[in-house]
C-alpha cells in the first residue's frame, strides 16, 4: 500500500489535476505543490475563475462553440463571413484555426467524429445542424477542417454526401507538405497527399 504523503485535501487536489490531458501522478504532484507554494499568487486567482466558470461557461446553441455568452462572441460578431461554415471536431480545433488568423469565416463544432468501433454514430454529432446551416441562403460554402485521420476522413465524407442538394460549395483543408518541412522527413502518407494536392506555381 502507497505512503500517504499528504493530508486529503491535498490528495484529492492531486487526483484530480491527474486527470488532466498530459498530466500524471507525479507532474500532478509537481503540479499541487507548485499551486501550493503560490497560494496567494495562483492558486486563489485560479480557484476564483474556476468557480466563476462554472456558472458562466455555455455552449453556443448556433455553433457549439463554448464561450461565457450564448451566441458565442464569434456567431455574435457582424464582421465574420456568413457566407462560410468552418467544420470542425471540437473546440480545441477552433481555438487553433483562430490563432491561425486564417480566415474570418463562422464554424461548426460536430462534438467529434464518426467512430464506429467507439460507438459514435451520426445521432452522436451536431451534423443534423451543420445540415440546417448550410441550407440557409446566406451560406456559399462549407470548409471541412477535419483531422486527417480515417475518422476525420470517413466524417467528411458522410457530411459531403449529406450536403449534395444544399447547393453549397464543398471544400476540404490542402494536405501534404507542411510549412518549413523537409521531404526527406515526411511519410509516404502525407508525401502521395502532398502531389495529389499540386498546385500551379
Amino acid at each position: 500500500m502507497a505512503a500517504i504523503s499528504a493530508g486529503p485535501e491535498i490528495e484529492r487536489l492531486i487526483q484530480l489535476l491527474a486527470r488532466l490531458p498530459g498530466l500524471g501522478p507525479r507532474s500532478a504532484r509537481r503540479a499541487a505543490l507548485f499551486l501550493i507554494k503560490k497560494r496567494e499568487a495562483l492558486m486563489a486567482p485560479l480557484a476564483a475563475a474556476l468557480a466563476t466558470a462554472i456558472d458562466k461557461i455555455e455552449v453556443c446553441r448556433i455553433c457549439g462553440n463554448i464561450d461565457t455568452q450564448n451566441p458565442c462572441a464569434i456567431c455574435a460578431d457582424p464582421r465574420r463571413d456568413a457566407s462560410a461554415i468552418v467544420v470542425i471536431a471540437d473546440v480545441a480545433d477552433l481555438w487553433a484555426l483562430e490563432r491561425a488568423q486564417a480566415l474570418n469565416a463562422r464554424y461548426h463544432v460536430l462534438g467529434g467524429t464518426l467512430s464506429p468501433l467507439d460507438g459514435i454514430g451520426p445521432d452522436d454529432l451536431a451534423i443534423d445542424a451543420l445540415v440546417k446551416r448550410a441550407h440557409d441562403p446566406a451560406v456559399k460554402e462549407i470548409i471541412l477542417a477535419l483531422n486527417a485521420t480515417v475518422d476525420g476522413q470517413s466524417t467528411a465524407h458522410y457530411i459531403t454526401d449529406l450536403l449534395h442538394d444544399a447547393g453549397v460549395k464543398v471544400t476540404r483543408l490542402a494536405h501534404g507538405v507542411p510549412v518549413g518541412g523537409e521531404l526527406d522527413y515526411l511519410d509516404e502518407g502525407t508525401l502521395a497527399a502532398a502531389i495529389r494536392s499540386r498546385t500551379p506555381f
